[in-house]
């Protein structure tokens, strides 16, 4: 460095000499320390320190500056060319041109010039717009309606050079750097420029975007100095009512919902004298105080109600949930738009104006904002549902519905406020009311659901429930139910059908929350109201209402009939199979297919994977069951005894009842048999009679048919339920488990991860296909010359399973085959199709193979271990030249042949 700087170095013992740069030297007093790479003056300047220290002084930058030039050294590049430009580098920012060159620039020239600067860092800058979308705040539009930047520090090196100590004066005296350090002042943050009425930037303010440099450093920012500018100046003008938020982020919240009439002050105290006179410029007539819901904030909107009210403006409260403030509840609670102006909708009214020009509603008037049009239309629709009884009397009709002979005119309802009443024509001028108070609106509440609680929020109260989903009968509502308003709250655990814990908590929470309690008993009828329809519609749920299939567009039902008419429609399933995922395993897939579509006919088949554990039954199984709509298939991972006979009358009709492992259904196993076999299921249970109290006996049916799924590991099925169902086996050969491999390094391929973004395509094809398959009868023409094996009872149920397998062949090809007529003994008609030879071809080849295995006396994996050792004892016969009765081996030998394990092979 020292040499590069042109000093002229000789040795001196263990160190090296030089004249100093840094002062006019005649004598060398640089002094170089090779071992300790430091540097140090002896003379007048006396400076010294490492190699960032040499830099820093040689070239006059920063620290930062510094470190990237050596870096960019350390990796072979030229001292004295920096690295290439990012957005996030120093170096690179310094080898661009200047941006901010004139230093007789006025104070607002050189502030719209930073803006701009700090606007085109934001757009090329990731970290930034990565933020924004977090807060809900994406698209360009936003970020260049209003200027938005990014403070990231290069803000130094892109000052005109020979300018750059009085740009950094003007610069700090205007609060973009900071006295002290010199350094940025909004180093960091997201920067928001707020403009005076001239379009000139007045004021900028700063959010930090990551981590804190330091404990105790603020997250908002702005210039030093007095509050300056209007938020959203130009969105204010004409309009009827004006939104106003605490912070800058909130108005840019309801800005991108498509709310633009609004604006926000500088924090909770920073409503100005400047802000205040727009709003009065603007002719708005309402002020929609969108403040955060806590302690601070509900201070200011109440202080701030009093002071719009002298200046003749009405005012409403927007409240939001305890602690939530308006970015929040949208990135919370979406869609942003929908929510926010429900909010807008419940705004509760403070204060009227004692000044302000009345609203115009005649017809002539200029069109209200949308929100605002709305709530008229609400009006007028009110209006029109006047009994016209009363009228007749000569009566009015409160928002209650009581009868009353006078009634006084509500204040000008906000912006998509629910409006309810009968409204009287507005006078002339605006005058005080009568009473202190509007009449109150109906309460209009959404409900917030999720897994775990309801929260449904009414004014500035928030009510949060949670334990509904434990409450299985509609006679109770035993629930932990919480209120809160700002930092006050009350919680409980009672029952909301019982009054007497109603009354309880209700002036427990009003003690609380320190409200009246006639206002929480509103609110809790409308919660309570809530809960019943959602404890209704989850009870519906489990008792079995039968979910609706999807609307199929016309598009995806054309492709659907396009796959059912295909003449290669069996390979086509195959190879979509492949597609997902499943390799090898034909006949498996194509039974599991077919075996889930038998749902549709009044006898299915019932199907169990067999194989050892980790071969892919589960896989296998999964696979199959995403080809069938979601309606149509019931899963579960284990079931107790009783569980199928409480289950509803339909809720498992033409299904396919899936269970993850046949020994999780063990205890339930008698009631699946008797469902398989009968289709339905009966039982008689003692119970209480709701009323008086006996014990009674109730009947519960479940009706089928269903199609049973099961996998297991056993090597002995229980044989009733094997008589019943098909068995498939697992192919666990060598050459499975390498197509396994392949397939499942091909996923990690580019081609592999877009064979992914197709599967929910393919699923959705088969799932419509299915859906369009109707229950037809099928005849079979060739049934009587049909053969089958008779050597043993056994047969008599394979058999049935052999003609349901044709039926479904024939059921599936339904739009490849001619819909025929015929009527019964009453004459109506029934369409039906018929068998056709393919089928019954396609059905012996898989019956052969899958029916074969259930009439063989040994297990599957037991005839699969009979083979290996055949052939294990074949080959050493031959190798050793003896005959097989001589021929002994052990375990170890039996597992070194198979590569079993020890366990896997005693059970075989």
């Amino acid at each position: 460095l020292a040499r590069a700087s042109g000093v002229t170095l000789t040795p001196h013992g263990s160190q090296l000499r030089g004249r100093c740069p840094f002062h006019s030297d005649k004598t060398p007093s640089l002094v170089i320390t090779p071992q300790k790479n430091l540097w140090n003056c002896l003379g007048a300047c006396a400076a010294g320190g490492s190699a960032i220290d040499w830099v820093m002084h040689t070239r006059n930058i920063s620290f930062r500056h510094a470190v990237e030039i050596l870096r960019a050294e350390a990796d072979g590049e030229s001292l004295d060319t920096p690295p290439g430009p990012g957005p996030d580098s120093a170096t690179a920012a310094a080898a661009l041109p200047p941006v901010i060159t004139d230093p007789d620039a006025s104070d607002a020239q050189l502030l719209d010039q930073v803006t701009d600067y700090y606007h085109q860092t934001l757009l090329a800058s990731p970290a930034a717009c990565d933020y924004l979308a977090r807060r809900g705040l994406p698209g360009e539009e936003l970020i260049r309606h209003f200027r938005l930047g990014f403070a990231d520090r290069t803000l130094t090196y892109r000052l005109a050079r020979e300018h750059r100590d009085t740009l950094r004066k003007r610069l700090t005296a205007l609060g973009i750097f900071r006295e002290k350090t010199g350094h940025e002042h909004l180093n960091g943050c997201l920067t928001i420029p707020v403009f005076n009425e001239h379009h000139q930037v007045a004021e900028t303010y700063g959010r930090r975007i990551g981590p804190r440099c330091r404990p105790g450093s603020p997250q908002h920012l702005y210039l030093p100095g007095p509050h300056r500018g209007v938020f959203n100046h130009a969105g204010l003008q004409g309009a009827e009512e004006v939104i106003l938020c605490e912070a800058l982020l909130d108005a840019l919240t309801f800005w991108a919902a498509g709310f633009t009439h609004v604006t926000a002050s500088f924090g909770v105290n920073g409503f100005t004298d400047e802000l205040r006179a727009a709003l009065l410029a603007s002719g708005a007539c309402r002020i929609l105080i969108a403040y955060d819901n806590d302690t601070a904030s509900n201070r200011a909107a109440d202080t701030l109600t009093q002071d719009l009210k002298e200046d003749g403006l009405d005012c409403y409260r927007v409240s939001f949930p305890a602690g939530m403030d308006a970015n929040t509840f949208a990135t919370k609670v979406t869609p942003a738009a929908k929510s926010l102006g429900l909010l807008l909708r419940q705004a509760r009214f403070l204060s009227k104006g004692t000044a302000a020009a009345p609203v115009a509603t005649d017809p002539t008037a200029e069109p209200l904002p949308p929100l605002a049009a709305a709530a008229s239309t609400a009006r007028e629709s009110a209006r029109e549902a006047v009994d016209e009884e009363t009228a007749a009397k000569g009566k009015s009709r409160d928002p209650s519905g009581q009868d009353c002979k006078t009634i006084e005119s509500p204040p000008p309802m906000p912006a998509g406020s629910p409006a309810v009443g009968n409204e009287p024509e507005q006078p002339a001028a605006r005058e005080a009311p009568a009473s202190p108070e509007p009449p109150a609106p109906r309460i209009t509440v959404t409900p917030i659901v999720t897994d775990t609680e309801v929260v449904i929020p009414i004014a500035d109260r928030s009510w949060r429930i949670r334990g509904l989903e434990k409450n299985t009968s509609l006679d109770h509502l035993r629930v932990n139910c919480q209120v809160a308003s700002g930092d006050r709250f009350h919680v409980d655990t009672l029952d909301l059908m019982n009054a007497r814990p109603r009354i309880a908590f209700l002036q427990l929470a009003a003690h609380e929350l320190a409200c009246p309690q006639e206002l929480l008993a509103d609110d809790l009828r409308c919660v309570l109201l809530e809960l019943d329809k959602l404890q209704a519609t989850r009870a519906a749920a489990a008792a079995g209402s039968t979910e609706a299939p999807p609307e199929m567009l016309p598009e995806d039902r054309r492709a659907a009939l396009e796959l059912l008419q295909a003449p290669d429609l069996l390979e086509r399933i195959l190879a979509d199979f492949t597609a997902v995922g499943v390799v090898g395993e034909e006949t498996n897939k194509l039974m599991g297919y077919l075996a889930t579509l038998s749902r549709k006919l009044d006898d299915p088949l019932a199907l169990i994977v067999q194989s050892t554990s980790a071969a892919g039954k589960s896989a296998l199984m999964d696979a199959v069951l995403h080809f069938v709509p979601p309606e149509d298939r019931v899963q579960y991972s284990a079931m107790t005894s009783q569980s199928l006979f409480y289950m509803g009358q339909t809720h498992l009709k033409h299904k396919v009842l899936a269970v993850s492992e046949e020994e999780g259904a063990e205890r339930a196993s008698y009631a699946l048999k008797l469902l398989q076999s009968e289709g339905e299921l009966s039982i008689a249970s003692t119970g209480k009679d709701p009323k008086s109290g006996r014990l009674i006996t109730h009947q519960y049916h479940v009706e089928g048919p269903v199609a049973l799924f099961l996998t297991t590991t056993a090597h002995e099925i229980d044989e009733e339920l094997l008589n019943r169902a098909l068995v498939l086996t697992v192919d666990e050969d060598r050459e499975q488990t390498r197509a396994i491999h392949r397939l499942q390094r091909h996923r990690e391929t580019l081609q592999g991860q877009l064979a992914r973004r197709r599967k929910s395509r393919i699923l959705r094809l088969h799932q419509n296909a299915q859906r369009l398959l109707r229950p037809l009868l099928v005849a079979n023409p060739y049934a009587e010359r049909l053969t089958f094996l008779d050597a043993s009872t056994r047969t008599r149920r394979d058999h049935t399973k052999y003609l349901a397998l044709i039926r479904i062949l024939a059921l599936l090809h339904q739009y490849q085959r001619p819909l025929k007529i015929t009527r019964d003994d009453r004459g109506d008609e029934i369409p039906y199709i018929e068998v056709t030879p393919e089928d019954i071809q396609t059905a012996n080849r898989l019956a052969r193979e899958v029916l074969g295995r259930s009439l063989d006396e040994l297990p599957p994996q037991t005839r699969r271990l009979l083979g290996l050792l055949e052939e294990m004892i074949t080959q050493a016969c031959q190798r050793l030249q003896i005959d097989r009765r001589d021929h002994r081996f052990t375990r170890r030998d039996v597992r070194l042949h198979t590569g079993w394990g020890d366990t896997e092979s005693r059970l075989a």
